[in-house]
């Protein structure tokens, strides 16, 4: 291996935990930067990895409640940024260190805009476009269970990243690869974040609003053009921007995508269905467990919205990714009861209509 990194795990939820984790069992440094009524636990119990089969722990890792004192211990070449969407703008909002002191942020986080939230911030040389397509479960703080080993794409950085910026990824890589995280390094930041999203919003927002699985959705025919028609509509904002599908590492997103634009839905639905299946196993989206959860907070403007927003940049009608995103932050906000549209598809689709 070469000269070991040092990195800064902002957080140790599932993916912190997860890629940090990996790592510091690969013999980087690895300092894990999290809220404050958390930190003691997690010095005390240490980190817990269950990866391949195996249990492994991490016994002492080094944990702060602070940037200060994360800056206070060394110098960084990357912090791991994997926080969810709606807390990237106060993340970056509480930073009171100078930029100059910070490394770059590799943004695991889902969605598209949150490169750009922190290039604004920080400086476009201060962020690396990153995706996880690993299923990952979290048990509790800073402990994990690898459940499907998909795999982590970096994306090389623009015309301003210089070979510098490319050094650093391709080392990142090459690190995450020695520590079985199956890295892949990507030309476009655009392509593989976009891809990523499109996997991101199936049978997301439907299972929140409605209360129910991707496999009841996916059994019944109207709820399934639904999730095409949002599908399709993003495929078509791509399009538009001149961003491609790329396939993610042990992600087909080329094949879901011809899938979705060309084979008849009685086609199409049985086999997208046992992917989705497969892909997830028993566990609910990520949006119906924030909603469900209470979190006050859903990443569905961040990813339907997103979709939303481009389409009017680009005069592409959205109404699918429309309505999704509005009747999830109605939700969501409070603004309507839980139960107004729980396990009523019709009322969904007929809104559509």
């Amino acid at each position: 291996m070469t000269e070991p990194l040092r990195l800064l795990s902002i957080g140790a939820g599932a993916i912190g935990t997860y890629i940090g984790g990996s790592l510091a069992l690969g013999g980087h440094h690895v300092v894990f930067l999290e809220r404050p009524e958390v930190v003691e636990g997690l010095r005390s119990r240490g980190l817990k990895l269950e990866l391949f089969g195996t249990e492994n722990h991490l016994p002492n890792p080094q944990v702060v409640d602070s940037m200060e004192k994360a800056l206070a211990i060394q110098r960084y070449d990357v912090a791991l940024f994997a926080l969810k969407s709606f807390d990237t703008p106060a993340f970056l909002a509480s930073l009171s260190v100078p930029v100059a002191s910070l490394p770059p942020f590799l943004c695991l986080s889902n969605g598209v805009g949150n490169e750009p939230a922190i290039a604004s911030a920080l400086g476009p040389d201060k962020v690396i476009a990153g995706t996880v397509t690993s299923a990952v479960g979290l048990r509790g703080a800073g402990e994990i269970v690898l459940e499907k080993l998909r795999g982590v794409g970096v994306a090389l950085p623009g015309d301003g990243g210089g070979a510098e910026g490319h050094q650093l990824c391709e080392r990142l890589v090459a690190a995450m690869n020695n520590a079985r995280l199956n890295a892949k390094l990507f030309a476009s930041a655009a392509d593989m974040k976009w891809s990523k999203m499109l996997t991101n919003l199936i049978a997301n927002a439907t299972s929140a609003i409605l209360d129910m699985s991707p496999a009841e959705i996916f059994a019944l025919p109207g709820l399934y053009r639904l999730e095409i028609g949002q599908l399709r509509e993003t495929l078509r904002v791509m399009a538009a921007q001149g961003i491609k599908v790329v396939d993610l590492p042990g992600t087909p997103v080329r094949q879901l995508a011809f899938a979705v634009k060309y084979l008849p839905l009685i086609v199409s639905r049985p086999l997208l269905g046992k992917a989705v299946a497969g892909g997830r196993g028993g566990k609910m989206p990520s949006f119906h467990i924030d909603l469900h959860a209470g979190r006050g907070n859903s990443e569905v403007d961040f990813l339907n919205g997103a979709v939303v927003r481009a389409g009017q940049r680009a005069n592409i009608p959205t109404p699918v990714n429309n309505l999704l995103t509005e009747r999830l932050l109605a939700l969501t906000r409070g603004e309507i009861p839980l139960e107004s549209y729980r396990a009523q598809p019709e009322k969904l689709i007929t809104e559509l209509r």
